[in-house]
This record gives C-alpha cells, structure tokens and sequence, in this order.
C-alpha cells in the first residue's frame, strides 16, 4: 500500500526518534520469511525492547540523517527489516541471531553502534554482550573482589599467628582457671 506525503513524514520522524536514542541498529535482508515468523519475531522483539521496522530505504535514509547512524546510508539496498536496540546494545544482535538460525532466508546485511558501521558478520559480536542484568552482576563481582581478598588475607594472617576461631576458646578458658587458682 502506498503511502501519501504526510504518513511518509509521520514514519520518517517516527524512525528519526527511535534511531537518536537507540544504542544499535541491524539491518537484515528478510525476502523469503513467511509471515508467521516475522510475528514471532515481532512478539520477541517487543519483549526484549528492539523496534522492529520494514520501511523503504529512502524513508530510512532520510529517518537516519543527522544521528549516528547516518553511515549507513548508502547501504541501505534491498528489501530490509530495520532493528533498533532501545535498551540494551546487544538486543537487536541477539534477536536477528536467533531468529537467523532457523530462518536461512534472514540475512543480515549492517550492524551499526556508536557511529560505526561493521561488516554483517559482527551480529555475532553484538549479540555476545551482556545483557543488562548480566553487566551489573559483573560489576558487582568486580567491586565486591577486593573486599574478599582482604577477609581471605585477614583469615590467613589470623591462621597462621595461631589465633582465628581456636584461641578465641582456649583464652576463655585460661581466664576461667586464673581466679579459681588465686582464690
């Protein structure tokens, strides 16, 4: 279905939002999906905060034009599924990776991050960074390291003087003995 001027304007500017605040984008070739996958990968994409778009080219040439996916530009040929990662970099990699799997028709043609465009091969690369929840618990670990270094170093300075949790009782004794002595 042909669109008139003001709905081309309204998917531009449409595009245009979703790509300034977007982390990625991965564009696939998808000529050949049946539309029962692309439901599905629509549902999956909602759920794991990727905007998923089919548009014409020239609409998303001129959606990209002043962000920083404006690199791709010119290649941006061919029947193309547009996905932008909103929440997390990594979303949109994950989710043209899987559905690429059982899907030999869906073929990815550009991944772009941070103002850079790379070969389609690096959807493997985005789609291995961590999630959100995977990022933080590394950070946590990392900080939380030195902390259990220090105990450990503690614990072995106390265990090698003779102290830690066995004299603690052998000194409660001896003070014990000491008055019953003197009395």
């Amino acid at each position: 279905m042909a669109l008139n001027l003001s709905q081309k304007q309204e998917v531009v500017a449409e595009l245009a939002e979703v790509a300034a605040k977007a982390h990625s984008l991965i564009a696939a070739e998808y000529a050949g999906t049946t539309v029962s996958q692309m439901t599905a990968m629509r549902k999956q994409a909602r759920e794991s905060g990727v905007y998923l778009r089919v548009v014409k080219n020239t609409l998303a040439a001129r959606a990209v034009e002043g962000t920083e996916y404006e690199c791709t530009k010119d290649s941006l040929v061919g029947p193309l599924l547009y996905a932008f990662s909103t929440e997390e970099p990594g979303a949109a990699g994950r989710l043209i990776k899987e559905f690429a799997k059982s899907n030999d028709k869906l073929q990815p043609k550009v991944v772009a991050v941070g103002g850079q465009m790379y070969p389609a091969s690096h959807v493997d690369v985005l789609a291995s960074l961590p999630t959100l929840d995977q990022a933080l618990a590394m950070l946590a670990r990392v900080l939380a390291e030195p902390a259990t270094m220090f105990a450990r170093a503690v614990k072995a300075v106390a265990d090698q003087q003779g102290g830690g949790d066995e004299a603690a009782p052998v000194e409660a004794e001896a003070s014990a003995e000491a008055p019953a002595e003197s009395a």
